[in-house]
């Protein structure tokens, strides 16, 4: 019977894994964490074979795959939350490794949400001048020069403009940052 069950595990590899495979590489970033899922999928599925048959074996992989590529996904979030943790009071938020995580999962699709939402609502409490410097700085790209010329002002006013806008949203996200990255 144990070689009967070592045929079928064998025969399933040669017939699901160039597809299994292909599935998880287009979902993960690199070929060597599409190899590892691929191999856990293989090992959970030799021990379950063992334990009973599986009724709808396509079906099964692709789902333990799915399941084993959301893993990795949180278990990435998770670390990238752990390191922006600090004790430190005075240093600043850095929602750079919360932001531009190449994985979507639930979480951080919640999360992007969430700053997106709590950056406008501090952003509309600055007085218009700042607000407007930020935005067409951080947000559109425009350089200081391009914003003077357009404007009429002084690089230097936009600058210590853009430098109070900053200072408040650094102060208002503060509070945000500390409750995400303390669960």
């Amino acid at each position: 019977m144990p070689e009967e069950k070592s045929r079928h595990v064998l025969q399933t590899v040669k017939e699901y894994g160039k597809g299994l495979l292909s599935f998880i590489r287009k979902r993960v970033k690199t070929n060597e964490d599409a190899e590892d899922i691929l191999q856990d999928v293989w090992y959970q599925f030799s021990s379950l074979i063992n334990v009973a048959p599986v009724e709808h074996t396509g079906a099964w992989l692709y789902k333990v795959a799915r399941n084993k590529i959301i893993d990795k996904h949180k278990k990435k979030t998770e670390e990238l939350l752990g390191e922006s943790v600090s004790d430190d009071e005075d240093e600043e938020p850095d929602f750079r490794a919360l932001l531009l995580t190449e994985g979507t999962t639930p979480e951080t699709e919640y999360l992007r949400n969430l700053f997106w939402e709590q950056l406008f609502l501090a952003l509309d409490e600055l007085p218009e001048e700042q607000k407007q410097v930020f935005m067409w700085q951080e947000l559109e790209g425009i350089p200081f020069q391009e914003l003077s010329r357009q404007t009429g002002e002084k690089i230097q006013t936009l600058v210590t403009r853009k430098r109070y806008a900053v200072l408040h949203l650094r102060k208002r996200l503060k509070q945000l940052y500390k409750e995400i990255t303390s669960y």
